[in-house]
């Protein structure tokens, strides 16, 4: 499990203060990507060497609205891992646990030229399967 703070800012709210719906997914995405830093894994190197990560499917369920200037916590765990994808469980909470947006995002490894499915680099899903 990796947790990732978020603030929300008035550029992430509609007129009424309340979270755009698309900006879930922006949060979402900043979470994973923070994951890989905190691994030690340079997307910039990724992309070197050919290899991107791209997601495939989202679905998104939208339980309570997040509100301007609220401090809430993306949590993140991978709940499968293949060759060549996984899928993340991911939260958007209060420090109450109270959830307000749940989603199960389908990532695929890519060599990024040529769009095709790669094998994710070795010490990437170690490190998803809890280092084992």
């Amino acid at each position: 499990m990796f947790r990732w703070p978020i603030s929300v800012y008035y550029e992430d709210t509609d007129a009424g203060g309340v979270v755009y719906h698309a900006n879930y997914l922006n949060f979402f995405e900043r979470a994973r990507t923070e994951w890989l830093r905190a691994m030690g894994v340079s997307q910039t190197a990724l992309l070197a060497d050919d290899i991107a990560f791209v997601v495939k499917r989202a679905a998104l369920d939208f339980c309570k609205a997040a509100r301007f200037e609220q401090n809430l916590m993306v949590e993140t765990e991978v709940i499968q891992l293949k060759k060549a994808s996984l899928v993340f469980k991911q939260r958007l909470i209060d420090e109450q646990g109270v959830t307000y947006c749940a989603a199960e995002i389908l990532v695929a490894c890519v060599a990024l030229s040529r769009m095709r499915p790669r094998a994710i680099p070795q010490n990437i899903a170690q490190e998803f399967n809890g280092g084992s």
